[in-house]
């Protein structure tokens, strides 16, 4: 289960945080700027977080291989579709939907099956399957680079299309539902979403949304206006994948013996604070530095959060409580990728955009602060 689902988010993943090598080249295209190409990515983004709490409810009720399967046909006929469009908003129909429905479809299901299958060690087996979001974003984003270099950005996303859809159907097939072994609940998922607990995580949430998928955007395009080549402007991303799969690995493992909320608490510290070193950046040195900084804070951000809300909420609507989490992605990535993009179309500089993205990005950090001293009275675990 841990390694069908650590393909499962490689493959999705590396597809969606692709997007910043396909930016500049649809931009140029289309005659579209900065702020307008991002929302292709923004809506992507928003379909795949509102999309989350119904995955979970089909996962948890049918199981995993019809909602992975069927994620995997449509983000591959999403793809197939989006090498054909001659207009921009078509964009948004085709990749949007296309790809948001194949990551809803893939990452809530197969992460709440890792979390249903394991009693201990359940972070560190978390921590393992979502590190395949951070591979896939080590090899997908230089990958679509190359790809696109070579072949150009339609006929990458033909590839794309078809190896995704090729592997999510064969990550389905190997794909079971948890064994009964988890005491029931007796907190429904509207009860839990009312706690003090859960505002506070899903105002953090938002904030660092907002902040979290800027760089995936723009640090690309960034880089190649400060003179880094395309496959190099993209490699970027890919460290960010790879620092994260640090984080992710040795975040989920150390949960098993530290308090998971002070953990995920120093997540979205570290994420906040990498985000000063983007904006001193002089050199591609420091580039990879941020990117470096921010991957292990986001690393350890994505495998803390199921972790977190099994501690505070119990397994057994563990995937309903991620897909209902998860909708917070939806309002901060239509805030976050379009208002930086203006923000840098508005100013001519990246500057400000980067400035923006720092303060929001320790808001979410500041907002969780009281989560840490009362927890224990919002403890709604079932174990």
């Amino acid at each position: 289960m841990v390694v069908a689902a650590f393909v499962a988010m490689f493959t999705v993943y590396g597809v969606a945080y692709s997007f910043g090598a396909f930016f500049r080249p649809m931009a140029e295209e289309f005659g579209a700027g900065r702020s307008l190409t991002s929302v292709v990515f923004s809506l992507t983004v928003c379909v795949w977080s509102l999309l989350g709490t119904l995955t979970g409810h089909l996962c948890d009720r049918f199981g995993p291989k019809i909602v992975v399967g069927a994620g995997g046909v449509i983000m591959g006929i999403g793809l197939l579709l989006t090498a054909q469009i001659h207009l921009l908003w078509l964009g948004f129909l085709t990749y949007s939907l296309g790809v948001g429905i194949g990551i809803a479809c893939a990452y809530v299901p197969m992460v709440a099956v890792v979390g249903g299958w394991f009693l201990s060690r359940r972070n560190t087996a978390l921590g393992i399957a979502v590190a395949g979001i951070g591979f896939g974003t080590v090899l997908g984003a230089p990958l679509a680079a190359w790809l696109v270099a070579r072949y150009g950005w339609r006929m990458t996303d033909v590839i794309f299309g078809v190896g995704a859809t090729a592997i999510l159907l064969a990550c389905a097939g190997a794909a079971e539902r948890p064994p009964v072994h988890v005491t029931p609940s007796k907190t429904n998922l509207l009860d839990a979403v009312r706690t003090p607990a859960f505002r506070l995580l899903y105002g953090s949430a938002v904030l660092n949304s907002i902040s979290l998928f800027v760089p995936f955007v723009y640090l690309p395009a960034y880089a190649h206006d400060h003179g880094a080549s395309e496959v190099a402007a993209a490699a970027l991303v890919g460290a960010i994948g790879g620092a994260s799969v640090a984080g992710r690995l040795g975040l989920g493992a150390l949960a098993d013996r530290v308090e998971v909320v002070r953990l995920y608490q120093a997540s979205l510290l570290l994420l906040g604070l990498s985000y000063l070193l983007w904006l001193m950046a002089g050199s591609y040195a420091w580039l990879v530095a941020f990117a470096l900084v921010m991957g292990t804070g986001y690393g350890g951000f994505v495998a803390l959060s199921p972790a977190l809300l099994a501690y505070l909420f119990g397994t057994r609507r563990l995937g309903a409580m991620m897909g209902a989490l998860y909708t917070s992605g939806a309002i901060g990535a239509l805030i976050g990728p379009p208002l930086a993009g203006l923000i840098v179309d508005r100013t001519g500089s990246y500057r400000l955009a980067i400035g923006f993205t720092f303060v929001v990005a320790m808001a979410a950090y500041a907002v969780l602060i009281p989560l840490g001293r009362s927890n224990q009275s919002w403890n709604a675990s079932d174990e």
